[in-house]
């Protein structure tokens, strides 16, 4: 398919995992891609298998507001228009909520919070000038909660409903922001579970389809909410699951 011939797509933490799965499906689909993280080393390593007239590599850190203008800023200089938001960059830190740490909640809110405000603000009026959309990373973990994930829910919860609200207020201006909402994904923030046996059978026992995804799996439904086949689709928190949030958490019977 080539649905983002001639669009530019706009990727934070797209220097592996869902990021960089996401860049790669925009590219396969012939889009002008910019990635977005804060090491430049991931993210030339991913613009090494992509197409170097279609790709602009711009390290910076999305909670920072004025390095977001400025990622924006450079993606109107190489490529001239904007038609697509992916906010993807976040953290996921674990742990009681009385001994998680005061510098763990800010740093969860700067970047999973603070980089989807700073982001979408310097993108929204060149969306708006192009017709564009957004799509939001955010998880499961912002439909419900988790054991020892408060932050984590605390910040995935306010990507969820922040997508809600600017689905509201953008629809009649052309704009739509949708979200993902994936849960146990193979990527750098659930390294090492793959080798816990236990607990990969306690996922296995409560997604219906047995498995985690991988994080091709979940770019594909990113491609397809920011594209014209979704065109009547806004607002959307849209699970990437396995049929997780299908269950109302009661065991297997028997």
């Amino acid at each position: 398919m080539t649905r983002f011939t001639d669009k530019t797509v706009l990727v934070t933490g797209a220097g592996s995992g869902i990021g960089a799965a996401t860049a790669h499906r925009f590219a396969r689909e012939g889009a002008n891609v910019v990635l977005n993280g804060r090491t430049r080393e991931k993210l030339e390593a991913v613009a090494r298998t992509l197409d170097p007239e279609r790709t602009l590599v711009h390290p910076g850190d999305v909670s920072d507001g004025a390095s977001a203008e400025a990622m924006v800023a450079a993606t109107l200089t190489r490529f001239g228009r904007l038609d697509v938001l992916v906010n993807n960059a976040g953290v996921a830190p674990t742990g009681p909520f009385l001994e998680a740490s005061v510098e763990d909640w800010r740093k969860v809110m700067a970047i999973d919070v603070d980089g989807v405000f700073f982001c979408t603000r310097a993108a929204l009026p060149h969306l708006l000038e192009t017709g564009g959309n957004i799509v939001n990373v955010s998880s499961v973990s912002g439909l419900g909660g988790d054991w020892n994930m408060s932050f984590y829910n605390a910040a995935k919860g306010a990507v969820s409903n922040l997508t809600r609200s600017l689905a509201l207020e953008l629809g009649a201006r052309g704009v739509r922001v949708n979200a993902v909402n994936p849960s146990l994904t193979f990527t750098g923030l659930t390294e090492g579970m793959k080798d816990d046996a236990a607990l990969m059978a306690r996922f296995a026992d409560r997604i219906p389809m047995g498995r985690g995804a991988e994080p091709e799996e979940v770019a594909d439904v990113i491609a397809f909410l920011a594209s014209h086949d979704a065109r009547f689709v806004t607002g959307v928190n849209l699970p990437v699951d396995g049929g997780l949030m299908a269950s109302n958490g009661q065991p297997k019977q028997a």
